[in-house]
């Protein structure tokens, strides 16, 4: 399974990333919501170079012109609420892709820090043999993708498996790597952090992407 960390690498996701976590910029909501949809973008501008393309003659107002363009669109798939601004980044460059919604949520036990994640929704297209990206900002565990994949495989088998996230705990690599096919699944990740608090949140991580994106909840 191929792990692709960003923060290995000098880019503008770097910038972005910044941003998203940084106390004095975060608040934000706007700008918040369109980094993750710039590191989206960017992070769909690489998948499109892993996927297998076709020759189409174009006619220009001069003559004909050979393009290649990919010869399916993917199928972008993500986990509700905190992943639409994310989702709409690989959207905006797969512009003519099927999408796929999951809800997933933690129910946690009275008076406890311990929880089960719930899925309640799916809207999907058929995936088989087609190439599917689930994007989810934050993999804390890892439990809630690895949830939403199997919900997601009740309507078939994709023939590759891009996931992506703005940020993963060490833990929630750890975790995918043991619950996905290693040779049909590819990781994109801004960063990935050393640790998870005793909420399972991301340390150092940026807060919760939900509440930053779209407001507090109870």
């Amino acid at each position: 399974m191929e792990i692709i960390n960003f923060a290995e690498q000098r880019s503008l996701v770097g910038r972005f990333m910044m941003e998203l976590r940084s106390v004095d910029i975060q608040h934000d909501k706007m700008r918040f919501r369109r980094n993750l949809e710039r590191i989206g973008e960017v992070m769909a501008y690489e998948i499109s170079k892993r996927m297998a393309y076709i020759a189409v003659e174009t006619s220009t107002p001069l003559g004909t012109v050979q393009s290649e363009v990919p010869a399916q669109q993917p199928v972008l798939a993500t986990i509700l609420r905190a992943g639409i601004p994310f989702h709409q980044g690989f959207l905006n460059y797969f512009d003519d892709a099927q999408n796929a919604f999951v809800s997933a949520y933690r129910k946690y036990k009275p008076g406890s820090d311990v929880f089960d994640i719930h899925i309640e929704y799916i809207a999907s297209p058929r995936i088989t043999g087609k190439t599917l990206i689930i994007a989810d900002p934050m993999l804390a565990t890892g439990s809630s993708m690895e949830l939403a994949y199997q919900a997601l495989l009740t309507k078939g088998k994709p023939a590759h498996v891009h996931i992506a996230a703005a940020i993963a705990s060490q833990q929630a690599i750890d975790f995918v790597q043991r619950h996905f096919p290693d040779e049909t699944t590819t990781v994109w990740v801004g960063a990935i952090d050393p640790s998870l608090n005793h909420h399972s949140y991301i340390v150092p991580g940026l807060g919760d992407a939900g509440d930053l994106a779209y407001g507090d909840k109870e």
